[in-house]
């Protein structure tokens, strides 16, 4: 047996509005000798729950909003350093330090890489309905009375290895994880366990998250194919026409391939469309003959549909040709030519155009602190270049990509690291709101009057929310607008030459024609709420530092 102090262990509380039990937790985990650290991390909460962790003494790191159980988890996880973690959820009233032991203990012994526990409670109906049934289809192998538990502890080096889910999918995602990396787990029982149970909408929400990952990881780890006749039909009638678009292509655009081989794929295309067609129609007609007409339909839309739109490329290829195709002297003759919607980047007179994806390289030399980003990712994330990202202690600035590098996001090392990104890795425009979510903005106006500066100071949000935006007046002078989102029931600070000028206490009533009014000294100046918009920047509270800061020289 290992000595248990001879391993460090971190406890991490992931919580959101628990100020009733994280006390309590707290002072559980701190009970046992081991235990180095013990981190509460406040994931977006709007009541005490910070307060009364610190006031135990847990190291509290707060998310500005709330991101989800996996988030949460996974950012105690980067900000620990103990050789072995548990992961503590804080909402149990009647949890002992014997009960946080029994979790712990079998990893300080050897015995196992990763524990998870099972126990007494009144719930589990995600589990029983949902988690179990997927599992025993996709994943037999994985065998455990409570895949869900939510109580979890590893070794640092098997946790670095598990991808941490964003939502409630964290804890199946690991069971998943480490069995399919071959890691040993362990449940545990912990005995009766007394907690908050949730309501039918966040069950709902669970067992979509659930469902989500256990779905997600049978893809990954090969578990899902085509597997019913059905399936086959539709997959092999769709590279049918696959084959018969690749066919023609080949013969009518692409150079140096004889025609013959072109007419080959076409006529083979033909050959496979019309056998699995007649098949498919013979298997959908006796799996629907019972059913209603209209539920006949949709199933059929649904079930049909890769078949449905691979036909209609297919019809809409061949009326392209036949519209531009003339036969003169025994020859067939192909022009098509092209109709008003066109696809490309950059044109100035487009109304549709592609943004992204963008490739990660990294920072240019001598420009450790500057992010290159091109136009359409700053348009994403709301910034202008100029701005200033926090990350980490330190502050970079967004500058323009060089022109030869219109996809590329040139980040350097210490961002990469802190975003958990590789060089060569892809970013869908899609995506990138949830790469830099959490990330501070610096954004400065653009003032006029020389003897005046300006900053606003905004968070990164992956999601878009209600927002405001408003116009800045100096002295009755606009000066700019602003544009973000506030939290309702939070205070923003408004600083003037270093100190605060004003604190705004924010709810729910910000109508259009609102104004707040700072005043300093000779000046005034004036937020006026002129628009309600959607956006992903949430204004920062007094909590994380200013909203605004203005300067008179």
């Amino acid at each position: 047996m290992e000595n248990k102090h001879s391993s460090s262990v971190s406890i991490i509380i992931p919580a959101y509005n628990e100020e009733a039990t994280v006390a309590h937790v707290v002072n559980v985990a701190m009970e046992l000798p081991y235990v180095t650290e013990v981190i509460v991390i406040d994931d977006g909460s709007y009541d005490k729950t910070a307060e009364e962790a610190k006031l135990v003494g847990a190291d509290v790191i707060s998310h500005t909003s709330n991101q989800g159980k996996g988030s949460a988890i996974k950012t105690g996880f980067k900000h620990s350093k103990g050789d072995i973690v548990a992961f503590i959820d804080a909402d149990i009233y009647n949890l002992t330090s014997d009960k946080i032991e029994m979790i712990i203990s079998p990893i300080l012994e050897g015995k196992t890489d990763i524990t998870k526990t099972k126990f007494m409670r009144e719930s589990g109906r995600v589990t029983e309905l949902t988690a179990k049934p997927l599992l025993r289809f996709f994943f037999p192998e994985v065998n455990f009375e409570q895949p869900l538990s939510g109580q979890f502890a590893g070794k640092r080096s098997v946790l670095e290895k598990i991808k941490f889910e964003k939502d409630y999918g964290v804890d199946v995602g690991i069971v998943l994880d480490a069995d399919a990396h071959g890691m040993r787990i362990k449940e545990v029982d912990i005995g009766e366990i007394k907690h908050d149970m949730s309501p039918l909408e966040s069950l709902n929400e669970m067992a979509n998250e659930v469902t989500r990952t256990i779905v997600d990881r049978a893809m990954e780890y090969g578990r899902v194919t085509m597997m019913d006749s059905m399936g086959n039909y539709i997959r092999m009638t769709t590279l049918g026409l696959s084959l018969i678009i690749l066919g023609l292509f080949t013969i009518f655009f692409v150079q140096g391939v004889p025609l013959e081989l072109g007419v080959i794929i076409s006529l083979a295309g033909i050959l496979l469309t019309i056998y699995y067609v007649i098949k498919l129609i013979i298997k959908t007609t006796i799996m629907f003959r019972k059913r209603p007409k209209g539920n006949f339909f949709r199933s059929f839309i649904k079930m049909h549909f890769p078949v449905v739109i691979s036909a209609l490329v297919l019809l809409v290829m061949i009326s392209t040709f036949l519209s531009a195709a003339t036969y003169s002297d025994g020859r067939l003759s192909i022009e098509p030519t092209s109709k008003n919607l066109v696809i490309f980047p950059g044109s100035p007179d487009q109304t549709i155009y592609v943004r992204g994806p963008y490739n990660v390289d990294s920072a240019l030399e001598n420009q450790s602190t500057i992010i290159r980003m091109p136009q359409d990712a700053l348009n994403t994330l709301e910034l202008s270049y100029g701005d200033k990202l926090r990350i980490g202690d330190e502050y970079y600035t967004i500058n323009k990509a060089r022109n030869e590098e219109p996809n590329i996001l040139r980040i350097p090392y210490d961002v990469r690291m802190f975003l958990d990104l590789q060089v060569g890795d892809v970013i869908s425009d899609g995506k990138i709101k949830g790469v830099f979510e959490g990330i501070q903005v610096e954004h400065s106006f653009n003032i006029n009057d020389s003897n005046i500066s300006g900053s606003e100071y905004s968070i990164i949000n992956s999601r878009n929310m209600n927002g405001t935006t408003m116009d800045v007046y100096v002295d009755h002078n606009r000066v700019g607008s602003i544009s973000g989102s506030f939290k309702p029931n939070e205070t923003y600070d408004i600083y003037v030459n270093g100190l605060i000028a004003k604190s705004i206490y924010i709810n729910d009533d910000i109508k259009r024609g609102n104004s707040y009014f700072i005043y300093s000294g000779d000046h005034i100046i004036e937020l006026k709420v002129s628009n309600n918009i959607s956006t992903s920047k949430r204004f920062l509270p007094n909590k994380f530092g200013p909203f605004l800061v203005f300067n008179f020289e």
